[in-house]
């Protein structure tokens, strides 16, 4: 997904900005560019956030959420992210025909399981589960079969609780839930699936009287728990859709209506929304979607972040979206490992690509498009830069700036043909010396057309 919203600012301006507002230039939601991502579902684990998302493809068929596959991004630092490219598809489920919709994955003991709503080959809407070796995949179908199987059944967010049971919840426009078995890939019989009483006390009041709905509960329910208290996050009040949640003592309720936490959004807003939380290294984040990025809309969203603080009695307060996100890095990155040419904290022009092979790597690059990493830890000073790459043509070459596009002059790697776009080979310049923490900006130089690929790169103190 080609975009150019780069704001080409003058230097003079540029410096009166940085002067008086500096969060401005942080302008880092949504966080992935380069596909359009959906319904995020974030996951913390040894240290990592993996972000699970849906992905809108670039062309809309039938005027409906065209969706084939799942997203994997990861962080350690909620400002850069590494794309891990595709980990599911509906493909990968022998009875689903497609709409690879919202799902959440969650890790047990030793393997990753992943929920994910489709629809069947002969009609209908069911919830499959998938599971992994690996946080980042791949996913295979873990039963051959689906889950659970009901009109409305989408959207499931799953939740393990202190004492080990874990609980689907799902549903549009009901809300459902099941006690999983510790298998995790069937569920207790006895108890059954239980349908939540969808009233106001409960779920807020509606104020659009839609399909005889009472509450205001709407779809995309995320359960979780703080300090002995439970919450489930949900889209409310019809479409366009807002934010808000419940809470109970209980991860089966009953349920006791909060308040709205984020409103509808206006600018740049999609008619839906899918809410996500974690707590990631003693900092509340909240996940939703929006249709800023340029060609965006209600069939092509993006994900966004906002950090936050609960209120002292518990409850959230009301969340405004903003274009600048996290702007306080969890850690900071370090430039003296190797560091995948696919972890962005914001691009301009290029594209991802995956290949058996490879993996993940940068593709699609042309003269004047650039990569911004947030938060590079320069502890050690550094004299060489190298960076894998790989080109069928004269190649180009990448500028390492610091701060800006425009910024300080780290140096300029020199990227020569390698004899073919998946022939690599590791490529290096001399670098100036940089201590402290800065943003490194890649940009790329050369001539007409694609220059090379990019897989990753790496700063060496000798």
């Amino acid at each position: 997904m080609k975009n150019n919203v780069f704001l080409k600012v003058s230097a003079s301006i540029a410096l009166i900005l940085i002067a008086l507002l500096p969060v401005k230039l942080n302008a880092d939601n949504p966080i992935v560019q380069t596909n359009y991502t959906a319904d995020p579902a974030p996951m913390v684990h040894n240290g990592t956030v993996y972000l699970y998302t849906t992905h809108d493809e670039d062309k809309t068929v039938r005027n409906f959420f065209t969706m084939n596959d799942w997203k994997c991004y990861s962080s350690t630092d909620m400002v850069n992210w590494t794309d891990h490219g595709t980990i599911l598809s509906f493909k990968d489920f022998s009875w689903s025909r497609g709409d690879a919709w919202a799902g959440q994955c969650v890790y047990r003991n030793g393997k990753y399981y992943f929920y994910v709503p489709i629809n069947q080959k002969d009609g209908g809407n069911a919830i499959g589960v998938a599971v992994s070796d690996s946080p980042t995949g791949p996913f295979k179908d873990a039963i051959g079969a689906p889950l659970l199987v009901g009109y409305g059944y989408i959207d499931p967010t799953v939740f393990i609780d202190d004492n080990g049971q874990a609980y689907l919840y799902w549903g549009n426009p009901n809300l459902w839930h099941v006690k999983l078995n510790e298998d995790m890939i069937s569920y207790n019989q006895e108890s059954g699936i239980i349908k939540e009483e969808l009233k106001n006390e409960n779920f807020g009041y509606r104020s659009k009287k839609i399909d005889n709905r009472t509450a205001s509960y709407e779809e995309g329910p995320w359960l979780f728990k703080r300090n002995a208290k439970y919450y489930m996050l949900y889209p409310a009040g019809g479409v366009p859709e807002h934010f808000a949640y419940s809470t109970s003592t209980s991860p089966t309720g009953p349920w006791i209506y909060g308040d709205t936490i984020m409103h509808v959004i206006k600018e740049g807003g999609a008619f839906t929304n899918h809410p996500g939380y974690i707590e990631f290294k003693g900092k509340s984040y909240l996940f939703y979607h929006n249709g800023a990025l340029p060609g965006g809309g209600g069939f092509k969203r993006s994900v966004c972040i906002e950090p936050f603080k609960f209120n002292a009695d518990g409850s959230i307060p009301l969340i405004s979206p903003t274009k600048e996100g996290v702007i306080e890095s969890a850690s900071y990155l370090n430039p003296y490992k190797r560091v995948e040419a696919e972890t962005i904290a914001w691009e301009e022009g290029i594209e991802i690509a995956q290949d058996k092979k490879t993996g993940v790597y940068v593709t699609d690059i042309h003269n004047g498009d650039y990569i911004k990493v947030r938060s590079v830890y320069f502890m050690k000073g550094s004299k060489t830069f190298e960076a894998c790459v790989a080109s069928s043509t004269q190649g180009g070459s990448i500028e390492i700036h610091i701060d800006s596009p425009s910024g300080t002059l780290l140096g300029t790697c020199k990227v020569k043909s390698t004899g073919g776009d998946s022939i690599w080979t590791v490529q290096s310049c001399k670098v100036n010396k940089m201590a402290g923490i800065h943003d490194i900006y890649f940009v790329f130089k050369g001539g007409e057309g694609n220059l090379f690929n990019f897989n990753w790169w790496t700063f060496k103190t000798k």
